[in-house]
C-alpha cells in the first residue's frame, strides 16, 4: 500500500497537508478508497454492492466476509472525485468525522453514516447532533435519576413473606371468631383466649418463614400475656386499659425483634403498618386454596353446616328437657342477639385483621433498627460541660435546701411562707415532676452533642451526667415526699396515685441510665421498655382502686374526714376495703356498686376476679338503701370546709388537727 494510503489509514494528513476526508482529498487516497469498493457499481434498494473488482490484488476484509454494505458508507459511483465519508471514532461531539478505519491487511475500510432521509454517500447531509440518538449509558443514567427514591418502609421491610400456611389461616380465623363471640360481653379471660389464637397464628407464620425464637422475643411475648391477665383480675377499667395498650406494644416488639432506640420506639406500634399487607396476604392464601381444591372447600362447608344444625337442634331439645342442663348451656355459650350483630361483626373483623397483621409481621418484620440516628456534631469540652456544671450546681443547692427542710426546718419554712402542709406539698409536686422530665430531655440532648475525643472525654461525660442523675434522684424523692404529705392531708385519688407512679418510674429510668453509664448502654432501650411494662403490670396487680379505698378508710379510722361521694365512683375492686366502714357509711359507699353489679349479667369469661369477690361480699352482707341519709344525716364535709374557709378541694378539710371525729355521713 502507498504512503498516502497509510496516512489515510492512520488518520494523519497527507503529503500535501490536506486533512483526510476533506473536500480536497488527494487522488492517492481516492484511489485507495476506490480499490476497496470499486465493484459496488449498482445501487439497489438495500444498498448492497455488486461484484468485486478483479483488478484489485487484495480485497478488503469486509468485502471478503460477504456482509451486506447497507449503511457501510461505501463510495457511490466512480471517478476521481469520489470520496468516502466515515464517522469519527473518537469525536466527542458524536458527529461524522473524516478518519478511515483500516483492516488487518492495512487497506482502508469504511463505515459511513446514513442521512436522515435515507441517502448514503459523500453527498448525503450529515445529521445534526441534536437529531442523533443519545448514548445508551446516558439513557440509563437519566432513567435512574428519574426514579423516585424508595420510601422508609420499603427500605426497612423484607421482600415479602412466604405463602400463608393453613395453620396460620385457621388460627387467624379462630382469633376473629373468638373476638366476635367473647369480647362483646366485656373484658376478662376472653382477652387471653383471643391473644393465644393470634399468638399461634404468628408462631406458625414465623416458623414457615424460618425465624427462630430468641430470648428477648420470649420476654416480650410472656410480658404481653401477663399484662392481659390484669383485666381478668381487676374490675377497674383504667388500669385494664393501660395493661391492654402495653400488651399490644410488647406483642409488637416480640414480632419485630427490636434492639435499639428506633426499634423500641417505632416497633412498639409498628404492628399497625402490617394490617393492610396482612389482609392481602391472607386473601391470596384463601383464593389460592379455593382455586386448587374447590371440592374440598365445598365438602368442609357442608360438614360444618350439618354439624351446626345438629348441635342447635339437639341442644335445644335437651335444654328444654332439663332446666339444669339449660342453665349449663347458657353459662357456657355466648349470648347472641340480633341487636348486637353489627358490634360483633366489627369485633370479628378486628380480631381477624389483627391476627393476620401479627402473622404477617412475624413472617416479614419491618427492621426498625435499620433507622440510623447519627449523633450530633461533637462540641468542645468547655462548650459542652460548662452549662451542665452550672445546672448541677443549681440542683445541688436545691437538694441541700431540701435536706435542711427534712432534717428539722420544715415547720420554720411553713411559718415563714404562711403555707399549710397540704398547700406546700401541692405547690411543689408538679414542679418537681416537670423538672424530672426535663432533666431526662437534657441528658438525651447532652449525650447527642457530647465530646467524643477519647478516654478523657468519656470520663468527663460520665462524671457530669452521673452527678446530674444522682441529684435528680434526690429531686424525685422530694417530689414523692411532697405527694405523701398531700395524700396525708387530702386522701388518695386516682390522679394522685397515677402521677406518683409515673414519678417513681422516672426514678427507675434514672437508675437505669446510671447503670448504663457504668456497664454500657447496649441494653438500655430494652431495659427502659421492660421497666415500663413491669410498672404497668405492678400497677394493675396492686389494684389502685383498692388502694385508694383502703387509704381513705384508714384515714377515717384515724378520725379524719372521708369523701363518700368520691368513693362511690370506684369500681368493684374497692368493695373489700369499703366493707370495713361502719353503717351508714358502708351502705352509702357500696349502694351504687351493688346496683351496678346487679344489673350486670356478664358471663364467666367476661367477669374479673375483683367483680366476683365483690359479689360474694355483697351477697353475704348486702348494702341497705339509706335514701337521703347518705346525703344529709348531719353536717357534711362541704359544711365543715365552709366553716374552716377551705376551698382548695371539695370534701377534704385543709388541715385536720385531730380535734373531733367527722360526722356520721362524711
Amino acid at each position: 500500500m502507498s504512503d498516502h494510503a497509510s496516512e489515510a489509514a492512520s488518520g494523519r494528513p497527507g503529503a500535501s497537508g490536506t486533512p483526510p476526508g476533506s473536500a480536497e482529498a488527494e487522488p492517492s487516497r481516492s484511489r485507495a478508497v476506490a480499490g476497496a469498493g470499486r465493484a459496488e457499481r449498482s445501487e439497489g434498494p438495500e444498498g448492497a454492492g455488486g461484484d468485486r473488482d478483479v483488478g484489485q490484488p487484495k480485497a478488503s476484509a469486509r468485502s471478503r466476509s460477504g456482509v451486506p454494505a447497507q449503511g457501510s458508507g461505501s463510495a457511490q459511483g466512480s471517478g476521481p472525485a469520489r470520496r468516502e465519508v466515515v464517522p469519527g471514532n473518537d469525536d466527542p461531539s458524536g458527529e461524522a468525522g473524516p478518519s478511515v478505519a483500516t483492516g488487518p491487511s492495512g487497506e482502508a475500510g469504511s463505515d459511513g453514516p446514513a442521512a436522515p432521509d435515507g441517502r448514503t454517500g459523500p453527498d448525503a447531509p450529515t445529521a445534526p447532533a441534536y437529531r442523533k440518538a443519545p448514548r445508551p449509558r446516558a439513557v440509563s443514567r437519566q432513567g435512574r435519576a428519574q426514579q423516585p427514591p424508595p420510601g422508609l418502609l420499603t427500605r426497612l421491610r423484607p421482600p415479602g413473606p412466604p405463602p400463608i400456611t393453613t395453620a396460620t389461616l385457621c388460627s387467624a380465623l379462630a382469633a376473629g371468631l373468638l373476638s366476635a363471640l367473647l369480647l362483646g360481653d366485656g373484658l376478662g379471660l376472653n382477652l387471653l383466649f383471643v391473644a393465644v389464637a393470634a399468638a399461634l397464628a404468628a408462631y406458625f407464620a414465623a416458623r414457615a418463614a424460618g425465624r427462630r425464637l430468641r430470648p428477648w422475643t420470649a420476654v416480650w411475648a410472656v410480658g404481653g400475656l401477663a399484662l392481659l391477665a390484669v383485666p381478668a383480675l381487676r374490675d377497674a377499667g383504667w388500669p385494664s386499659f393501660l395493661a391492654l395498650v402495653s400488651a399490644l406494644a410488647l406483642g409488637s416488639l416480640a414480632l419485630h425483634g427490636s434492639r435499639g432506640w428506633p426499634g423500641v420506639l417505632f416497633g412498639s406500634w409498628g404492628l399497625c403498618t402490617s394490617v393492610s399487607r396482612g389482609v392481602r396476604w391472607g386473601w391470596r392464601g384463601v383464593r389460592d386454596r379455593a382455586d386448587d381444591s374447590r371440592g374440598r372447600v365445598r365438602t368442609a362447608t357442608r360438614t360444618t353446616g350439618v354439624a351446626v344444625v345438629l348441635l342447635v337442634v339437639f341442644g335445644a331439645l335437651f335444654a328444654s328437657a332439663d332446666p339444669a342442663f339449660a342453665d349449663l348451656l347458657s353459662g357456657l355459650t355466648p349470648d347472641l342477639s340480633i341487636g348486637d350483630s353489627p358490634w360483633r361483626a366489627m369485633l370479628f373483623v378486628l380480631g381477624l385483621f389483627g391476627a393476620l397483621a401479627a402473622a404477617h409481621t412475624a413472617a416479614a418484620p419491618v427492621r426498625w433498627d435499620g433507622i440510623t440516628v447519627r449523633p450530633g456534631p461533637a462540641r468542645k469540652r468547655a462548650e459542652w460541660a460548662v452549662p451542665l456544671i452550672v445546672l448541677n450546681l443549681l440542683f445541688a443547692l436545691f437538694v441541700g435546701f431540701q435536706l435542711v427542710v427534712l432534717l428539722g426546718g420544715y415547720d420554720k419554712v411553713l411559718e415563714e411562707t404562711g403555707l399549710t402542709r397540704s398547700a406546700y406539698a401541692r405547690q411543689g409536686f408538679w414542679q418537681l415532676l416537670w423538672a424530672t422530665v426535663l432533666t431526662l430531655v437534657v441528658i438525651a440532648l447532652a449525650r447527642r452533642w457530647a465530646p467524643r475525643g477519647g478516654r478523657h472525654d468519656r470520663t468527663l461525660v460520665r462524671s457530669v451526667l452521673g452527678v446530674l442523675c444522682v441529684l435528680t434522684l434526690v429531686v424525685v424523692a422530694s417530689a414523692l415526699r411532697r405527694m405523701d404529705l398531700y395524700v396525708e392531708a387530702f386522701g388518695l385519688t386516682r390522679l394522685r396515685i397515677s402521677v406518683a407512679a409515673v414519678e417513681l418510674w422516672l426514678g427507675v429510668v434514672l437508675v437505669l441510665i446510671l447503670v448504663a453509664g457504668v456497664f454500657g448502654a447496649r441494653l438500655l432501650p430494652r431495659a427502659v421498655a421492660v421497666s415500663a411494662a413491669a410498672g404497668v403490670l405492678a400497677f394493675g396487680l396492686l389494684s389502685p382502686d383498692g388502694l385508694i379505698a383502703e387509704q381513705n378508710v384508714h384515714r377515717y379510722q384515724e378520725r379524719k374526714a372521708i369523701d363518700i361521694d368520691y368513693l362511690r365512683e370506684l369500681s368493684a375492686d374497692a368493695v373489700p376495703a369499703l366493707d370495713n366502714l361502719p353503717e351508714p357509711l358502708r351502705s352509702c359507699a357500696l349502694e351504687r356498686i351493688q346496683r351496678n353489679l346487679a344489673t350486670s349479667d356478664a358471663p364467666w369469661y367476661a367477669t374479673s376476679w375483683g367483680e366476683a369477690r365483690a359479689r360474694d361480699i355483697l351477697a353475704a352482707n348486702p348494702a341497705r338503701p339509706r335514701g337521703t341519709e347518705c346525703y344529709s344525716p348531719g353536717r357534711s364535709v362541704d359544711e365543715q370546709a365552709e366553716e374552716r374557709g377551705d376551698h382548695e378541694e371539695r370534701g377534704y378539710p385543709r388541715e385536720d388537727h385531730g380535734s373531733e371525729a367527722p360526722s356520721a355521713s362524711y
